[in-house]
């Protein structure tokens, strides 16, 4: 198992058991009762399992009980019979087996918090959701690992956006768990080969990997990028740029991760190379969407026609910059970020200084860098 991601395990031969099969969990948590935890829930019902929905609007629940669509976010969508929404945190998770938290990386803790007292023992906990802790610069499998503690905490990450996969269209994912020393002698056990069989249907795939640091590196750094494409796009610029910021943000993504104990590999799989290719490809993706109306000259109190809106990369932009100075790695493309939106830095002049940069070696091996010479342009 020495690749960042590897498809569901086949069933291998035992002389004692015959074939060992991995067993799917047939009672399923959703924590969030938005448009991706409820997706989320809507392929686990549609494979099959109990499903229960939760999110903290009693109003919102029934609404969706009696509807079978999630009417502020999902709307014209139906829902799956297996889907059940509702308010009650104890009632929700009473009996689980595996649970997908699906909240804002900033209330994670807090929610963790909420979840101890009703929690089964030794339930595994999957993250949906994408970051780094501000202030204490933790990853956020570490942040519910502090909290939850003896639970195998994972994470499910990939290309995906909520309203293509509630409608079945072919999607995938990795679901990305530590693997201990029994999981590695009984892979089709392991939490992660589990959890991506539960959540297997006809359109959605799920990979495994065993490299969760840089899964979730690859998911946190990935929306501050798309903010930067986002920032070109609305200031005019072409395919040319947002190619090479989604390059240079790639490597800055591997950079980061193998600093943390990741491998670089998985960061050009689904949970890197996949999921920034595709939130900087589309207004769907709110990072894209705000860094385009900044881009565009939209002051940020305006934006989404100034409606309170949380985006990932915007909060994400201060806690990945900080990690990075921590660990000495060089980031130029989300610093630019986190000087435009929380330095009050030029758009334009800070991004015609990261172009502006002295010239670089691309391979790691080459290790070169060139500066202007006196009276020559920079």
């Amino acid at each position: 198992m020495d690749g960042s991601e590897i498809d569901t395990p086949p069933a291998q031969p035992d002389s004692l058991s015959g074939p060992r099969r991995a067993t799917p969990y047939s009672r399923i948590t959703v924590i969030g009762m938005g448009s991706w935890g409820t997706a989320l829930a809507a392929v686990a019902a549609s494979a099959g399992h109990d499903v229960r929905l939760w999110g903290r609007r009693a109003d919102l629940a029934e609404r969706i009980a009696e509807t079978r669509e999630h009417p502020e976010h999902l709307p014209g969508i139906p829902l799956p019979d297996g889907l059940r929404p509702m308010s009650d945190l104890e009632r929700a998770l009473r009996d689980t087996q595996a649970v997908l938290m699906v909240t804002p990386s900033h209330t994670l803790r807090d929610m963790a918090r909420l979840m101890k007292p009703h929690l089964p023992e030794g339930v595994p906990i999957a993250l949906c959701c994408k970051g780094i802790e501000r202030g204490t610069g933790y990853l956020l499998s570490h942040v519910v690992e502090e909290e939850l503690p003896g639970h195998p905490v994972g994470a499910l990450s990939g290309p995906t956006f909520a309203r293509e996969t509630a409608l079945g269209h072919p999607t995938a994912a990795t679901i990305a768990f530590q693997f201990t020393h029994n999981d590695r002698i009984a892979p089709e056990q392991a939490p992660a080969a589990r959890l991506a069989l539960t959540m297997q249907t006809q359109a959605f795939r799920p990979y495994i990997s065993d490299d969760l640091v840089g899964v979730e590196v690859g998911g946190a750094v990935k929306n501050v990028i798309a903010i930067a494409c986002g920032m070109m796009t609305g200031a005019g610029f072409a395919e040319n740029t947002r190619a090479a910021l989604i390059t240079r943000g790639m490597d800055e993504m591997k950079t980061l991760a193998e600093a943390l104990g990741g491998r670089r590999e998985t960061v050009t799989g689904l949970s890197g190379a996949g999921d920034l290719t595709l939130t900087c490809s589309s207004s769907t993706s709110r990072n894209m969407s705000l860094g385009t109306q900044l881009g565009q000259g939209i002051p940020r109190d305006q934006c989404f026609d100034g409606k309170p809106t949380v985006v990932e990369g915007e909060v994400n932009a201060v806690s990945v910059v900080d990690l990075a100075r921590r660990v000495g790695v060089s980031m130029p493309i989300c610093e630019a970020v986190h000087a435009i939106l929380h330095e009050g830095a030029p758009l334009a002049e800070t991004f015609r200084a990261l172009w502006a940069r002295p010239i670089e070696g691309e391979p790691r091996a080459l290790d070169l860098t060139v500066h202007a010479g006196e009276g020559d342009p920079a």
